[in-house]
């Protein structure tokens, strides 16, 4: 497979999908049952990624702690009434130890399904959780001081935030791992970056999981950069990420890094190595359902841009199918997945999925499938295979009022892709409960003179229009509320 400049990437709660395989199976399934025709729809389908969340070690106390918080509890009810102890196996970002959970298989397992997928051309995405280890690591014994402490004092004033630990030498009073603006995680135990020798343990935990795939989702990645860990803890520190990359890509050049971050924090994180960070915002804004917040976003540098992760919907998210409507969903989708960056699609999204399943639960709920939905997706996964925009160029197209007065203009995203083969595509929404109608100004200087078809790749619309129209007075758009066109041009 060729490498794509805007590469896709496809979610799967691994251990949600190996208990679907186990009830098929009559057996406990491991990553070795994960099929090869699962893998080769993947890859027909055009994904470049496969993320495989929690497929880490986890340990005994997260268990206890998932199964005994209250709040936690009516949540997993909320997901399934049906729930029993055994569909909550503790969250999977409360690692006990970076090597793959003897009950999916363990390393070997994992070793054979990454060499299934590079069969395929597709590469393995993994977890790290830089910023915190379950109750129950190894360290906690060994290494006590790599973590945060507290006092007497912290913890009857703080008890969310810290936690009495025993150990052979005496009892340490600890603190759970949190960000700034919440209480701690209770199944987990905050490092400190303020240790050197924390960061470099760290270093060694992520160039051991860089043998083992291609490349990492870097969990709450922010949570580590210096300002941020001194405001959360009063601990000053070094910078972690731009040596910790460089660390890595000094064995692994082509490692690729994808951080979750939030906080207006993502053009930072670039520059200290990451290749992709969470867009956060072009989510919020599309979810707001107003079209000029997402067009501003859409306007910064493509440098910035390129290295962002769209999505729509992933683990920490609603489903998609609960936040938009179904024609609302479907504008947002083709907006976001039609925008520079890593297109970033989680399990259950295609087919409607409503309800979002925890980390900490291995089941998740039998749901009808939404085939309108489905339906779409497909569409829209056929246009995002097209080589002009896996590799061309993009570029935000400006809209005109139609006529004087008329301001639903401003309801228009619209942009551009192109290649150098002579590819072209436009793509337009209608991203507004109301008809809207302006002008598009087209940025091909080499259309005059020539007739040319534009045809829906989304739809049936087809029109022919005239070369010197187009970039005179620009294509003109009369859409519906939250309708959407990806016109391919075609010389007639």
């Amino acid at each position: 497979m060729t490498t794509s400049i805007y590469p896709s990437l496809y979610q799967i709660n691994t251990r949600v999908r190996l208990t679907e395989l186990s009830r098929s199976l009559g057996r406990p399934a491991t990553l070795d049952d994960i099929t090869d025709f699962e893998l080769d729809c993947l890859a027909e389908q055009g994904f470049d990624w496969v993320w495989f969340l929690s497929v880490w070690q986890t340990g005994p106390a997260g268990r206890k702690v998932s199964r005994s918080n209250a709040a936690w509890r009516r949540e997993f009810e909320e997901t399934l009434p049906d729930m029993c102890e055994a569909d909550i196996a503790g969250s999977g970002f409360a690692i006990a130890g970076y090597t793959v959970h003897a009950d999916i298989g363990g390393d070997a397992a994992l070793a054979r399904l990454r060499e299934r997928l590079s069969d395929r051309g597709l590469k393995l995405m993994l977890d790290f959780v830089p910023n915190h280890t379950a109750l129950d690591h190894p360290w906690v014994t060994d290494h006590p001081a790599y973590y945060v402490s507290g006092t007497e004092q912290a913890l009857i004033w703080e008890p969310k935030n810290y936690i009495r630990i025993e150990h052979p030498d005496a009892d340490l009073i600890l603190a759970h791992g949190r960000d700034p603006f919440f209480p701690g995680w209770p199944d987990t135990l905050q490092l400190n970056y303020g240790n050197p020798v924390v960061q470099e343990a760290m270093m060694g935990q992520l160039r051991k999981i860089a043998g083992q795939c291609d490349g990492v989702r870097c969990d709450m990645a922010m949570l580590v950069l210096p300002d941020v860990f001194e405001r959360t803890w009063g601990i000053a520190s070094q910078p972690f990420w731009p040596r910790a990359t460089e660390r890595v890509r000094e064995a692994f050049p082509d490692f690729i890094f994808m951080a979750e971050v939030y906080w207006d924090l993502e053009w930072t994180l670039q520059q200290q190595g990451f290749d992709y960070t969470y867009d956060k915002r072009l989510y919020d804004r599309l979810s707001e359902g107003h079209a000029r917040p997402a067009r501003e976003h859409l306007m910064a540098d493509l440098a910035y841009q390129n290295k962002m992760a769209r999505f729509l919907e992933n683990h920490d998210e609603p489903r998609a199918a609960v936040v938009f409507a179904q024609e609302v969903h479907e504008a947002a989708a083709v907006i976001t997945f039609l925008s520079p960056g890593l297109r970033f699609f989680h399990q259950g999204q295609f087919e409607g999925r409503t309800r979002r399943i925890s980390p900490h639960l291995v089941r998740g709920p039998d749901e009808p499938v939404n085939r309108q939905l489905e339906q779409f997706y497909d569409r829209l996964l056929a246009v995002l295979r097209h080589p002009v925009v896996r590799n061309g160029r993009w570029q935000l197209l400006d809209c005109v009022p139609a006529w004087e007065g008329n301001e639903s203009y401003d309801a228009f995203i619209v942009s551009a892709w192109e290649n150098a083969d002579g590819d072209r595509l436009i793509m337009a929404v209608n991203y507004a409960p109301y008809q809207s109608q302006c002008f598009v100004k087209i940025p091909f200087t080499d259309i005059g003179g020539d007739g040319w078809r534009l045809r829906d790749m989304l739809g049936d619309a087809c029109y022919d229009r005239y070369g010197w129209d187009l970039q005179s007075r620009g294509l003109y758009l009369d859409m519906a509320s939250w309708q959407y066109h990806v016109f391919e041009m075609r010389k007639i």
